[in-house]
């Protein structure tokens, strides 16, 4: 059993702001049917000052994942589209009192949904882990090695269960554990 704050119970037992915008200005579907993590967020915004004025979720995951979705949607009201781009992961963390390590990924959802659904209000495609071009380098959840890099470079990575954490990459066979040392020490070598 995971250790969860009570923040994240909390979420999950009674999210906010979970459903669906009727014709929205912005959405998203962000996460891997293979993982077992979904997340569709759409979004509500002024047009004339660029603030989002509702957010909706639905998620198909565990107890993070929702509570992730939910601090989501409430960090996000209210913001301009440029403030709610600085969200990260790690805020969403913060704010849930923290999560398990091996849930990580559940925040970096939520971050790729709210970009994704306000690239997608500018008219801008996104594109997001599974469709993401390059090499797969964990089969078992289809992260390619250019998604590796991104979580290297912004996080700062350098070890494989630091990736397990934010991407789930190698989180199942684990065949791929030297492939995603090599794309790590790589990425720091340089």
């Amino acid at each position: 059993m995971w250790e969860y704050s009570d923040k994240v119970f909390e979420y999950f037992k009674n999210p906010k702001n979970m459903g669906e915008i009727e014709n929205p200005d912005g959405r998203a579907e962000v996460g891997s049917e293979s993982c077992g993590d979904l997340m569709l967020l759409t979004l509500r915004i002024d047009r004339d000052t660029d603030t989002i004025k509702d957010v909706k979720f639905k998620t198909f995951g565990c107890a993070s994942a929702i509570a992730s979705a939910s601090v989501l949607t409430e960090l996000a009201i209210g913001k301009t589209i440029d403030e709610a781009l600085k969200i990260t992961n790690n805020d969403i963390i913060r704010e849930l009192g923290g999560l398990p390590n091996a849930k990580i990924h559940c925040s970096v959802m939520g971050q790729e949904a709210i970009e994704a659904a306000i690239n997608n209000y500018r008219g801008i495609e996104t594109v997001i882990h599974e469709h993401e071009e390059g090499t797969v380098i964990c089969n078992c959840f289809g992260i390619t090695d250019k998604t590796i890099e991104k979580a290297v470079r912004e996080h700062n990575i350098t070890t494989v269960d630091e990736i397990t954490r934010y991407t789930k990459a190698g989180g199942a066979c684990q065949s791929c554990h030297l492939d995603i040392q090599d794309i790590i020490d790589k990425i720091n070598s340089d």
